[in-house]
């Protein structure tokens, strides 16, 4: 047996706490997972609760370690792959000063506005704000849901507790200063921050961008690399988690940045799907490149002189989640005698999800006509508006449930091609395509991905944990099990392949060119009903 190494998956819903043994192959060999709350509040507010995040840890951590006791002092280190770009503020003891806002969090629209949106402007930013911020970062926070406008947010609407914060940190930043007492911000969350002088590597964060913005430059943590420990775990932090005090804690590092090496995408040029809560297109390339027109920029990742050419939609596998609460199942009662088929003693469907896999995959691509738009919580890609909402375009009395579900997994796969293509005005995306996250545990999904993007879709093994094996990654390299993270490619098998049917392509393309026009036709009209 090989070294251990403990892997948090911190999520929007949930976390999965995995035990991988790293030897000549990265192998999961245990996991347990514990769901928590997601407050969406109506004034377009999103929060979670920080010792909801510790206490589904703990439960989880003691599954694992109660299934082999033995495992407690043979795990060598502990890495994190998490959402991003939340805010958690905290004060000087590490305590949460407001309940930590989730990257969906869209409250700050007349700070982004005072802030950044107004005078002489370029794809909506003021130029003399927007030129310094590219030349700086690379990038610019242009969206209401970038970290910087969340805290402007707490400093304008609760000055009290922005009073009482020390320490400005993400979620897996705030759960690293849990485990060991030490606040610090690995390079990917301090670059999303938007904050992060990338020209000096990790060393430091940009007193000018500071200034600009009237940002207190104390807030922010040190700086450090996934790779990097922050620093062994303590003793009280051992015992609520039931593992052995003085293991090595590591940076870690953010899903946006962690899920491509699970993906085994390390080479320049190689693109990965990410179909989860959220959704996104992401492309290794060796330097910073921005298309503000259409929200991309290379963030900084886990790889050295590395980046992701990033684009993300809000609601991916969100939607498929809203399908099977709201379309599928008679949440009102109108059946009396309803049941869930896959309690069924006999069932052969292990999840409501693939059961609606198997439906819709006897309905025919395109789904009749129907189309949907994934926007249940705006949108930020090729285009940020907080007030885009989904909808159903095309019904028409046969239209069924197996055409609607049908057209929301089409619908997805309709955005992410839209972003794939976007990428591609500015950097070559690979023809093949490497898929993960949840979307990818459904073969019916891949092919459906495939036909519409018309790129060969690869899936490797255990898709849904591609972000924890990037953890587990980043702490093998960083207690020498590894020399370098392109390594990891090599550890990465890919399990299925999907060629894209060239007979669908006709009627995808029909759709899809639909499905561009379906925000611009209504702009307005969302604008009305959601603003």
């Amino acid at each position: 047996m090989g070294t251990l190494i403990l892997a948090y998956d911190i999520g929007t819903t949930g976390v999965k706490t995995c035990l991988f043994d790293v030897d000549k192959t990265i192998r999961m060999i245990d996991s347990a997972s514990c769901g928590y709350g997601l407050y969406v509040l109506p004034n377009g507010g999103v929060e979670q609760d920080a010792d909801e995040w510790w206490a589904a840890m703990c439960k989880t951590t003691g599954e694992v370690i109660a299934r082999d006791p033995s495992r407690r002092d043979r795990i060598a280190g502990i890495s994190f792959c998490s959402q991003m770009q939340g805010l958690v503020l905290t004060d000087a003891d590490g305590v949460p000063v407001h309940r930590p806002m989730s990257y969906m969090d869209q409250r700050a629209t007349e700070e982004i506005h005072k802030g950044i949106a107004y005078g002489p402007q370029i794809a909506g930013a003021n130029i003399l704000k927007l030129i310094p911020s590219l030349a700086i970062t690379g990038a610019v926070s242009g969206s209401v849901k970038d970290p910087m406008w969340k805290c402007k947010w707490i400093e304008a609407h609760e000055p009290e507790n922005f009073a009482r914060a020390r320490h400005w940190l993400d979620v897996k930043d705030y759960l690293t200063s849990r485990c060991t007492g030490r606040f610090t911000m690995t390079e990917d969350s301090a670059f999303s921050t938007l904050l992060y002088d990338t020209r000096k590597g990790h060393e430091g964060w940009s007193r000018e961008l500071c200034r600009m913005f009237d940002i207190k430059r104390e807030l922010l943590p040190e700086i450090i690399r996934s790779t990097d420990a922050v620093g062994p775990l303590t003793q009280k932090a051992a015992e609520e988690l039931g593992l052995r005090p003085g293991t090595p804690v590591f940076g870690g590092g953010g899903d946006a940045s962690l899920i491509g090496l699970g993906c085994g995408c390390t080479d320049l040029g190689d693109t990965h799907i990410y179909c989860g809560t959220s959704g996104w297109v992401s492309t290794v390339v060796g330097k910073q490149t921005v298309d503000a027109d259409n929200m991309i920029a290379a963030i900084v990742g886990a790889q050295p002189g590395k980046f992701n050419y990033f684009a993300e939609m809000e609601t991916a596998g969100k939607c498929l989640e809203w399908v099977k609460d709201h379309l599928a199942l008679d949440e009102i009662g109108i059946y009396l005698d309803k049941h869930d088929v896959c309690q069924d003693p006999e069932s052969v469907y292990t999840s409501l999800y693939d059961y609606m896999s198997e439906v819709i995959a006897q309905a025919p691509p395109g789904a009749d006509g129907v189309i949907f738009t994934p926007w249940l919580h705006g949108n930020r890609c090729p285009f940020e508006d907080s007030a885009a909402a989904g909808m159903f375009f095309n019904i028409r009395l046969e239209t069924g449930k197996t055409e609607m579900i049908r057209a929301v997994v089409e619908g997805v796969c309709y955005h992410l091609r839209w972003m794939l293509e976007c990428q591609d005005k500015k950097v070559k995306t690979s023809r093949t395509i490497r898929f993960g996250g949840g979307g990818a545990l459904s073969d019916v999904t891949s092919r459906i991905l495939s036909d519409i993007t018309g790129r060969t879709v690869e899936v490797v093994g255990s898709p849904q944990n591609v972000g924890s094996v990037g953890a587990a990654a980043v702490a093998a390299v960083g207690l020498g099990l590894m020399q370098d993270i392109n390594e990891i490619g090599a550890f990465i098998p890919v399990k299925k392949r999907f060629r894209p049917n060239k007979k669908n392509k006709a009627v995808y393309d029909r759709n899809y060119e639909v499905f561009r026009k379906l925000y611009k036709c209504n702009k307005e009209l969302f604008g009305k009903l959601n603003s």
